[in-house]
């Protein structure tokens, strides 16, 4: 137990973001792999084209139609393997008792956006770690953006002043970048403003789930 002085500022509950690169050697050709399975997926879901034009208009994402890509696809899987030991290290950090436990990449889908397409303010459900991985980022692409999770009570409250450190502030952005992973609790609500590229940014986004060792 904390001992407490009569005078004490604590910080506590912290909200903790994972930023790292994939792995150190062989990116560039992974990630061609990974853009032309991509492409090829696109062009044969009619299924999925139809479901982004009603929800994503100008961009592409598998997720209402192939939304568990490492179960059939040898590269998605190859990225799952890569992914294992970041989500492993993430969990660890975020103090979760795996003894006995296992992680289980429970889905895993594409995103291909040009231009001023966006991905409203959302969380994943039914899953404990979620994250993306860039594969493609033209320049201008726009940043995956956090919101403090205690926003919506902030009743009555001023705003917060600009110069406070990344900690204080009630948003936070997180750049992309080719070849990086980004991982977040999956209770934490974000976003992707609009990009205004005319390349597409390419990503893979999957949610973790757990279970007892078998």
């Amino acid at each position: 137990m904390t001992k407490l002085t009569d005078m004490a500022l604590l910080s506590l509950f912290p909200t903790r973001i994972y930023v790292a690169g994939l792995k150190k050697t062989g990116l560039e050709r992974f990630n061609r792999d990974l853009i032309g399975e991509c492409e090829a997926l696109r062009l044969a879901d009619e299924a999925g084209r139809r479901w982004s034009e009603r929800n994503y208009p100008g961009g592409y994402t598998s997720y209402g139609s192939h939304d568990r890509l490492h179960a059939f696809s040898g590269i998605f899987q190859a990225l799952e393997k890569a992914l294992y030991p970041h989500v492993k290290t993430y969990a660890a950090e975020l103090g979760y008792d795996l003894r006995g436990r296992r992680l289980v990449m429970t889905d895993c889908w594409v995103n291909m956006m040009a231009g001023p397409v966006t991905h409203g303010l959302h969380l994943h459900p039914l899953s404990f770690i979620s994250g993306t991985y860039y594969v493609q980022v033209p320049r201008g692409s726009a940043p995956i953006k956090f919101e403090d999770p205690r926003l919506d009570r902030l009743m009555a409250a001023p705003p917060k002043r600009a110069d406070l450190p990344a900690r204080e502030q009630t948003h936070f952005s997180v750049p992309p970048k080719a070849g990086r992973v980004v991982l977040f609790e999956s209770w934490l609500r974000h976003e992707v403003p609009p990009s205004f590229t005319s390349r597409e940014r390419i990503s893979v986004s999957f949610n973790y789930a757990w279970s007892d060792k078998a």
